[in-house]
């Protein structure tokens, strides 16, 4: 792969553009990160789970309360007290795609705060609560952090780059009863998967992005996590005919996302686009397709109970885009809105290398967060 560092800011064109909040350039990204984030690779997809493995062989929920509290039981104090918050949501709405220099206000620990062995456990969890889908849930978090590791090759640590500045933590007590979050987040990634009594209430807010774009060698294997993401959204746009892609075509050029970070009540009051319901049975599969790339990033049982109430509000659903059908190019933008479903696909001018990027969000309009 050939890259381009680029230098200076990004300028964001605003000729007529709706401009939104989440886009990387928006604060300055100069200078260095703020203390405490160490700025080294930790190579994630190498770290053993083995250890943890062994001493949490339950599956599911059980597992990850078995997991979380292996892992506070070998922290220190201070350290525990970093990891362990008590759940709120003004805590819980604490994430951006910034990296560090640009959002400082992330909760918990990083992955550079543990040691190896204690690495392993949060993997394990991730694992578990995501599945081992190839470019899906944990495979596609890991290639995410080995981006960050490539950024740090090619642009240096000044923002705060590199997988070791990824935070974790549990926000609520993980047990077999109560509600409680696993937060998991950094630049490009923000997972946030809540739990009530033992049942997953929310996946979301989930964003997913990535830089470079495509495929890239990084951490001994190549690295595509956002491909199939933007594909799906592409061949959704491409089944449409002349009268369809009109009606599904918004009036003003979307430069972001809508619902981004700290844009959590953001939603349209007038929505817009193109009924999925009108839509023919192979139309509605690519609709569907493009649904599960996000909810995929589940674990294949919470995956399932999502994806049945988002088929049965599928009629109800809208989708929209602005720029091109191709989504391959600058200000191409893609939206799918249900009654409870909402995600979005944004591509955005690279910032460190030449090229485009994507920014995306899956939301669920009643359980963010898990809302009830």
């Amino acid at each position: 792969m050939l890259v381009t560092i680029r230098t200076g800011l990004l300028q964001v064109a605003l000729f007529g553009s709706l401009m939104l909040s989440g886009c990387d350039s928006l604060p300055s990204m100069g200078g260095s990160a703020p203390e405490g984030y160490p700025n080294s690779n930790i190579d994630f997809g190498k770290v053993s789970t083995e250890e943890a493995d062994e001493a949490c062989p339950q599956n599911g929920h059980d597992k990850l309360v078995c997991l979380a509290n292996r892992l506070k039981a070998g922290l220190d104090p201070a350290l525990l007290a970093r990891l362990q918050r008590s759940y709120s949501a003004e805590e819980a709405s604490q994430w951006s795609n910034f990296p560090p220099a640009g959002y400082p206000d992330r909760i918990g620990p990083t992955l550079g705060d543990f040691t190896v062995a204690q690495q392993g456990f949060v993997k394990a969890m991730l694992i578990e609560a995501g599945g081992i889908a190839a470019n899906e849930g944990f495979d596609e978090i890991e290639q995410i952090l080995n981006a960050d590791d490539f950024l740090v090759t090619v642009s240096g640590t000044g923002p705060g780059f590199s997988s070791s500045n990824f935070h974790v933590a549990f926000l609520g007590v993980p047990a077999a009863s109560g509600k409680w979050e696993f937060y998991f987040g950094g630049h490009h990634l923000a997972f946030a998967n809540t739990y009530m009594d033992g049942k997953l209430v929310g996946g979301s807010p989930s964003f997913r992005g990535v830089e470079p774009f495509g495929q890239f060698e990084m951490n001994g294997r190549t690295n595509d996590p956002l491909s199939q993401e933007r594909d799906a959204f592409a061949a959704m746009l491409a089944s449409l005919d002349p009268a369809q892609l009109a009606l599904a075509k918004l009036d003003q050029t979307v430069s972001d996302l809508v619902v981004g970070p700290q844009n959590d009540a953001a939603f349209p009051a007038i929505r817009g686009g193109l009924a999925v319901g009108r839509l023919t049975q192979a139309q509605q599969a690519l609709v569907i397709a493009a649904i599960e790339t996000y909810v995929g990033d589940l674990a294949p049982s919470d995956a399932e109970a999502v994806m049945l109430r988002y088929r049965s509000e599928l009629p109800q659903t809208l989708i929209a885009f602005s720029g091109t059908k191709t989504v391959d190019a600058q200000n191409d933008y893609v939206r799918i809105d249900g009654p409870s479903v909402w995600i979005e696909l944004s591509m955005q001018d690279a910032r460190e290398v030449e090229g485009i990027h994507p920014h995306s969000i899956w939301r669920d309009k009643t359980g963010d967060y898990g809302r009830q």
